[in-house]
C-alpha cells in the first residue's frame, strides 16, 4: 500500500472517530493534507458593498450561522470579509479583523493581498511585502467560533483592527470585547492576554504587547445571552490549543473527502464531489430559535431558504449518511419536531415557528433517509427512535390523502387550496397538474382529483423499509400491502410508461419523471421497466443534451426555463440513473452521469451547484449553492461505474 492510500485511510479512521467527538479531545496532527488538493472550488470572494447580496455565497462551516468571504484584491483589504449574519442577512462588519504588522521599532511594514483560497473546510489569505510576509487561516472550530490564525517567519507585532456596522458598540470583557445584535445575538471577539486594546465606540485596534511569530484570534457568534453564557468559556481553551483545534476540524474534512473519494474517478469528477460536500457542509445550520436540531438550509446564499424543508431534509440526510451520520440523525430529527398530531410533517421550518407551513406536507422519504442513515452506522436505536413517528406519518396518508378510500393516494392540501397541493408535490407548476382541481376529504383535508404514481411508488418503497424496520426491531408489523395494487394501476401499457390517473378516469399522458420513480422504488416489473426506460432513453423526450428534464422535450408545454414544467433537477436525474441502474442498465446510468458531470455548467469551474440547469446548454437557474442538487450529485459520484446490489 503506497504512502497516500496509508494516509487516507488514517484520516477516514481518525475522522471517523474525532468528527462524533467533543472540541476538546485530542487529535493526531496529520503529515499531509487531502484538502489542500481541491482549492478554490467554489468563488467566496466578495467585498460587501452595503446590503447582502443575493446568490453570493459564504465560508461558513460547523452549523454556524455567520459567514465570510475573500476581499477583491484591488479592494486592498488585509483581512477575511465579515462575519455576514446569515439568518438576518446582514453584515456585521465589511471586515472585523484587518491585519498588519510592526517591526522592532513599532514602524508599520508595508503589505498587500497576495494569494487568497478557499479549501474544504478554511479559507486562507497571504499577505507579502518587500521583507514581509503573513500567512492568515481561518477555521470555524464549533457553530459559534471562528479561530483565526496569522502567522509571519520573522517576529512581529501583530495588530488586528475591525469595525461595527449598524451603530454596533464594542463591550470590553475579561478576554475580549463583545456587542450585541438588534435581534439579540451577541458577537464577540476575543485574543491573547497580551494585547494592548483601543475601544472607540464600534472599533477596535489590539497590538500584541510582545514580538512573535503567531496570533490567534476568536471571532464568536452566539444566538442569546444565554448562549453566550453557556459556551463563551470555550474561547479560553480554543486559544490555548489552536492549532490543535484547528488540525481536528481539518482532520474531520480529510474525514468527508477521503472516506469518499475514488482512485478510479477522473480528477474532474472527484472535484465535483468534493465540491458537492463543501455546499452541503456550507449549508449546515444548528439549533437556533424554533429549530430544534441542526440540519442543511436549502441555500445559505438566498434570503428565502433560511429553514429547513421537508422533501429537502430526506434528501440531504441520505448524502450525510455517508458524512457525518449523526448530523443526518438531527436533520430528520428537526423535521418530526414538527409533526403534528395527527401525523403530518410540515413543509418547512423555521427559526420563528409562526412561519412554519402547514398547508401542505412533501413527499414521503423520511424512511429511505432513515435507511441510509441505518446502514451506514447499524445503529438500532436510531431505528427505534424514528419508527413510530415514520409508521404515523405513513398512516397519515392513506387517512386523509385517499380521497375515495381505495387505497391509492393522492396530493393535496390542508386548506383546499390547488397552490398548496401543487407544492406537496414537490413538482410546484408540473404539467401533469395543470387541469387538477381540488375534493374535499374531510376537516382539513383536500385532494387533488389525480392519483399520482410518485406518491404511490413512494409509498410503497416507504411500507417496504418500515417492514424492515419493525424485523430489525422485533415487532409486529401489519400495514397493508399495496404493491399488487399500484405495480399495474398507474403503467399504460399502450405507451409503456406509468402516469397519474385522474379518480376512477383514464390516465394523465403527461410524460414527465414521476413515470420512473417505479423504476427507483423498485416498484416496476421487469417488463414495464424496460418499456419505460425506452421512452426515457428516447432523444425527442428525456435523452437530451442534459439527460431527464422535468417534462418530455416534446411536449408542448415543455419550457426549458419552467422551473418544473422541464428545466434539469438533479434529484430527478438521479431518480432516473440510479432507477435505470437497478434494472440492468448499468452502461447506460454511467454514460449519463458522465454527461451530467462534464455539461452542467460551472461543475468544473468555480461557480456554485445551482437549484436546477437549462436542458439545452446547462446553464445554472434558480438559487446557488443549493443543497439538494449537491446531495444527488454526491449520490451519483457514489453509484458511477458501480452495479446495483
Amino acid at each position: 500500500m503506497n504512502r497516500s492510500k496509508i494516509f487516507m485511510l488514517l484520516a477516514v479512521v481518525t475522522g471517523m472517530l474525532l468528527c462524533s467527538c467533543k472540541a476538546g479531545d485530542k487529535a493526531e496532527l496529520q503529515k499531509e493534507d487531502l484538502t489542500l488538493n481541491f482549492p478554490n472550488l467554489l468563488n467566496v470572494v466578495h467585498t460587501p458593498q452595503g446590503k447582502v447580496r443575493q446568490g453570493q455565497g459564504y465560508f461558513t462551516d460547523q452549523g454556524s450561522w455567520m459567514g465570510f468571504s475573500i476581499p477583491d484584491k484591488e479592494a486592498g483589504s488585509s483581512g477575511f470579509c465579515g462575519p455576514v449574519d446569515l439568518d438576518h442577512r446582514k453584515w456585521i462588519s465589511n471586515s472585523i479583523c484587518e491585519v498588519s504588522v510592526l517591526d522592532e521599532k513599532s514602524t508599520s511594514i508595508a503589505l498587500r493581498q497576495d494569494t487568497a483560497i478557499y479549501y474544504p473546510g478554511k479559507l486562507t489569505l497571504n499577505l507579502s511585502g518587500d521583507k514581509q510576509s503573513i500567512r492568515q487561516e481561518l477555521v470555524f472550530i464549533t457553530a459559534n467560533h471562528a479561530l483565526l490564525r496569522c502567522k509571519s517567519d520573522n517576529e512581529v507585532y501583530f495588530v488586528t483592527e475591525g469595525y461595527l456596522n449598524d451603530s454596533l458598540i464594542w463591550n470590553k470583557e475579561s478576554h475580549g470585547i463583545t456587542a450585541s445584535l438588534k435581534n439579540g445575538e451577541i458577537i464577540m471577539i476575543s485574543f491573547p492576554e497580551d494585547i494592548l486594546l483601543e475601544l472607540s465606540a464600534g472599533r477596535y485596534i489590539a497590538t500584541s504587547k510582545d514580538m512573535g511569530k503567531q496570533f490567534d484570534i476568536v471571532i464568536s457568534y452566539f444566538n442569546t445571552k444565554e448562549d453566550f453564557l453557556k459556551k463563551n468559556g470555550e474561547i479560553v481553551d480554543i486559544l490555548a490549543n489552536s492549532d490543535t483545534r484547528a488540525e481536528e476540524r481539518n482532520i474531520c474534512w480529510n474525514h468527508y473527502i477521503g472516506q469518499n473519494l475514488r482512485e478510479d474517478m477522473p480528477d474532474k469528477n472527484n472535484r465535483i464531489m468534493v465540491k458537492s460536500i463543501m455546499t452541503l457542509m456550507s449549508n449546515w445550520r444548528s439549533p437556533k430559535g424554533a429549530l430544534l436540531h441542526a440540519g442543511i438550509v436549502p441555500s445559505h446564499a438566498m434570503n428565502y431558504f433560511v429553514g429547513f424543508w421537508a422533501w429537502d431534509s430526506w434528501k440531504h440526510a441520505v448524502a450525510l449518511s455517508y458524512l457525518d451520520p449523526a448530523l443526518a440523525k438531527d436533520q430528520i430529527r428537526a423535521m418530526f419536531d414538527y409533526q403534528d398530531d395527527a401525523g403530518m410533517i410540515a413543509d418547512c421550518i423555521y427559526t420563528d415557528p409562526a412561519e412554519n407551513n402547514y398547508r401542505d406536507t412533501k413527499p414521503p422519504l423520511a424512511a429511505w433517509a432513515v435507511n441510509a442513515i441505518f446502514q451506514a452506522d447499524k445503529d438500532t436505536s436510531f431505528v427505534a427512535e424514528m419508527y413510530p413517528k415514520l409508521l404515523r406519518y405513513h398512516q397519515w396518508w392513506y387517512k386523509f390523502r385517499d380521497h375515495d378510500r381505495n387505497g391509492i393516494c393522492e396530493y393535496g392540501a390542508t386548506d383546499g387550496t390547488l397552490e398548496a397541493a401543487k407544492w406537496e408535490s414537490g413538482m410546484d407548476n408540473a404539467i401533469r397538474f395543470d387541469d387538477a382541481k381540488m375534493v374535499k376529504n374531510g376537516e382539513k383535508a383536500w385532494s387533488m382529483d389525480q392519483e399520482s404514481i410518485d406518491l404511490n411508488a413512494y409509498l410503497q418503497y416507504e411500507y417496504s423499509l418500515l417492514k424492515e424496520f419493525a424485523a430489525i426491531l422485533n415487532i409486529p408489523f401489519n400495514e397493508p400491502d399495496s404493491k399488487s395494487l399500484i405495480q399495474d394501476y398507474f403503467f399504460d401499457k399502450e405507451t409503456g410508461y406509468f402516469f397519474d390517473k385522474k379518480l376512477n378516469k383514464p390516465f394523465i399522458k403527461v410524460f414527465g419523471p414521476e413515470g420512473w420513480t417505479p423504476l427507483w422504488t423498485g416498484l416496476a416489473t421487469k417488463e414495464q421497466a424496460d418499456e419505460a426506460i425506452k421512452i426515457m432513453f428516447d432523444a425527442k423526450k428525456f435523452s437530451t443534451y442534459i439527460p431527464f428534464p422535468t417534462a418530455a422535450a416534446d411536449n408542448p408545454e415543455f419550457a426549458p426555463r419552467g422551473y418544473w414544467r422541464g428545466p434539469i433537477w438533479i434529484d430527478q436525474v438521479y431518480f432516473a440513473i440510479s432507477g435505470i441502474r437497478k434494472y440492468g442498465y448499468a452502461k447506460e446510468a454511467d454514460m449519463y452521469t458522465q454527461q451530467v458531470f462534464d455539461r452542467l455548467q460551472g461543475l468544473e469551474d468555480d461557480a456554485p451547484i445551482h437549484e436546477n440547469y437549462d436542458v439545452y446548454t446547462g446553464e445554472r437557474l434558480k438559487a446557488s449553492h443549493f443543497s439538494w442538487s449537491a446531495a444527488h450529485l454526491f449520490l451519483l459520484y457514489k453509484e458511477y461505474k458501480k452495479g446495483y446490489k
